[in-house]
Order: C-alpha cells, then structure tokens, then sequence
C-alpha cells in the first residue's frame, strides 16, 4: 500500500502546475502581441493592399475630369485632277486641298463641375477604404483574444489530461494486481478520454481561428501565439453613452461616406442641369481653290438646339438619388447610435459580470484542489469525490476563460461601433 501511495503522490504532482498553451510548439510558432499582429496585418494584408487601388483609380478620375478636349484636324485633298491626269495634285498652283481645325468648347460651367464630383468620388474612395480597414481590424482584433483565451482554458486540459494519463496508467497497474477496483480504473479512463475528445474540438477551433489570423497577417508560413494585452486604455466607466456616440460621429469612416455620398448626389445633380446646356464646337478652315475665291478662310461656330433633349430624364433620376441619399445618410447615422448603444450596453454587463468575480477565487479554488489532493492521497475522500471536484475546477477555469473572453469580444465590437480603439 505504500508504494501505492507513493504512485498516487507521483501522479498528482502536476495538478497544481499551469503549463502554456502548448506542451510542444512547432519550430514556426511565433508569439506576437497586439500592435505586433496589427502592423504586420496593415503591411501585408492582401484585402488592404488591394483596395488602395481604388484610391488610386478614383484619383485617376480626378486627373481625367481636368483635362481638355482635344482639337480635331481635319486635311484633305484633291485625289485626282483629270485635267492635269494628275493624282494627289495639291500643290499650290494646280492642286486643291482643305485644313479644318475644330474645338470642343463645354459650357455652363461642366468641367469644373465634373471635377468637383470625381474629387467627392474619390474621398469616397478613401473613406470606403478606411470602413474596410476597420472592419478587418475588428476581425483581427477579436480573432486575436479569442485564440488568446481558448489557448488558456486548453492549459486546464493539458493540466488534466497529463495528470489523468499518469493516473489512467497508474490504476490500469494498480487493477490488474487487483488493488483498485475495476470501476475506479474504468472511471479514471472515461474522464480522460472525455477531456481528450474536448481538447480535440477546443483544437479543432483554434486551427480556425489560426487559419482565420494568418489570411488576416497576410502569412500561412507561422503558427501564432497571442500574449496577454496591456489593459493600459481608456476605461469604459470615464465616458457616457453620448460622448462615445459623438465619437463614433467623428470616426465612422462609412458614416462620412455617406456625408460624401449625399454631397455627391447634389454635385451630380448641378452637373445634369448645366448638360442642358449645349456644348460649343468652333471650327477654323482653309480652302486653298474649292471655294468661291482661292485661298479661302472660313470660321465655323456649331451648337447643338435643346427643342427636344434637355436632359429631362438625368436631371428627374438626379434629383431623386439627392433625396434617396438624405434617407440613406439619415439611415446610416440611425444605424451608428443603434451600434454603439447597443456596444456600451453589452459591455457594461460583461464588465459588471467579470467584475463580480472575487480576484482571488481562482487561488483559492486552486489552494482547495491541492487539499483535495492531498486527501485522496490519504484516501479521506473517495474516487468519486475527487473525480467531482476535478471536473468543477476545470469548468471553473473554462468559464472564467469564457468570461474574459466574452469581456474581449464586447470591448472590442465597442471599438468597432465607435470607429476608434478606445477599450481594451
């Protein structure tokens, strides 16, 4: 029976250990904080790096809106004179030939007026890019605490589940010298093939995730390992509901897309009433022998007459994308206090509920499994005394790690819905 005892002690030993989130880690497992992970996502992040051609191309438009129309050059000349029999006579004392010079000339004020609309398209452009980048940082951001926290309840597991492989192989010993019973050593396997099928899925979520953040790092080659973020932010008691609000006012790029948008509309608006209004085409000529005198010069002046066309139809479409726009725009800022709203609230309670906890209710509750360790030692308690005490202490670590997870993911779509990384 001593040497019983002496195998229990040995096996319980690592209870009380908290090892990392991996026994082993791959030679291509990094570690990596949080502004770590967001540079590296800002500077290799294919989505990013793909939407600022969009800038560029809306900048583009910009470019192309201040340009000229080009003059056209009209010649032409005499293919055969049939009483010199001569081809491609134009020569200046038998030959004829035409030049005509002719300029677009816009009017009502439309270039300068497209110009002002491709600068708006283009700060749309801007904000759309700035909305994604948040959006990605959002996923980032919370991609990242959600590893961070399953990576901490999977050390409750490896904990267990060591410890139960030493006591599983333990009492297979002890029961086949018929020490212990059958039931006991039956039990013993069952919860740790029980505590490996949830590894196995808790694994299953974190190969996600891990797929999830590397597309975000814009990397596949590396394994990442979350560290625990400085709580070196704002707190969410300093700032009322309408202070985060008018933040997220200030912040909200897909918010100012909308301002533009509206702004937009109107622009466009201003440029479908001034196209009813022709353009002006001038035109110089030279008529070397073809006209009534040699060497003739004409000036031509063109303009369309707005009988039928006025531009009826865009100028109506127009005016009806201004007033779409306004309920857009009145739609979109519903939509930012909605969220933010319903953020503050939601991560008011996470913090209220986590901030419940008594801080010190995990040493303790690790203090009392040490005693309860010591006491089946001693055979005080029973098998299944023990067996019970062990699954509440892993639910215990699991829900505190859920909890603090749940508090992550509220302050950051609080972050998300002000536009800002205001919480951590």
């Amino acid at each position: 029976m001593n040497s019983s005892l002496f195998l229990f002690r040995h096996c319980m030993v690592c209870i009380a250990v908290i090892l990392p989130g991996l026994a082993s880690q791959a030679q291509d497992t990094l570690r990596i904080t949080l502004p770590a992970a967001e540079q590296q996502f800002i500077q290799n992040n294919l989505s990013i790096l793909s939407a600022k051609f969009d800038i560029t191309v809306a900048q583009a438009e910009i470019i192309q809106a201040r340009l000229y129309n080009n003059p056209n050059v009209e010649v032409s000349g005499n293919l055969y004179n049939p009483d010199l029999r001569k081809y491609l006579d134009i020569s200046n004392r038998t030959g004829q030939y035409v030049i005509q010079v002719e300029q677009l000339v816009t009017l009502a004020g439309k270039r300068n007026k497209q110009i002002k609309l491709a600068t708006t398209n283009a700060r749309i452009a801007e904000y759309q890019f700035y909305d994604l980048l948040r959006t990605l940082r959002y996923s980032l951001r919370s991609n990242y605490f959600s590893i961070l926290r399953k990576y901490q309840s999977r050390a409750a597991y490896e904990v267990q589940i060591k410890t139960l492989q030493q006591l599983n192989a333990a009492y297979s010993d002890l029961q086949a010298k018929g020490v212990v019973t059958l039931k006991d050593a039956v039990r013993i396997r069952s919860l740790l093939y029980t505590l490996q099928a949830e590894q196995t899925a808790l694994d299953n979520e974190l190969n996600d995730l891990q797929a999830e953040l590397q597309l975000l790092l814009g990397d596949n080659h590396h394994y990442y390992l979350p560290m625990e973020a400085d709580n070196d932010l704002a707190t969410l008691q300093q700032f009322p509901l309408q202070s985060l609000v008018d933040t997220a006012y200030s912040n909200r790029y897909d918010l100012k897309a909308a301002d533009a948008y509206t702004l937009g509309t109107q622009q466009n608006l201003q440029l479908q009433k001034a196209r009813r209004t022709p353009d002006l085409q001038l035109g110089f000529e030279f008529d070397k022998r073809g006209a009534h005198v040699d060497n003739a010069t004409f000036l031509h002046a063109a303009m369309d007459i707005p009988f039928f066309n006025r531009n009826q139809g865009n100028i109506k479409a127009a005016q009806a994308q201004v007033e779409q726009s306004k309920v857009l725009h009145k739609q979109q800022q519903f939509t930012v206090e909605n969220e933010v709203q319903k953020a503050y609230v939601k991560a008011l309670n996470t913090d209220r509920m986590l901030d419940s906890f008594d801080p010190a209710f995990r040493q303790q509750f690790d203090k009392l499994l040490q005693g309860i360790t010591e006491n089946f030692q001693k055979k005080n308690i029973s098998l299944l005394e023990f067996t019970d005490f062990y699954e509440s202490w892993r639910d215990n670590v699991l829900r505190f790690n859920q909890l603090r997870n749940e508090k992550d993911q509220a302050k950051e779509a609080l972050n998300f819905a002000i536009g800002k990384a205001l919480f951590n």
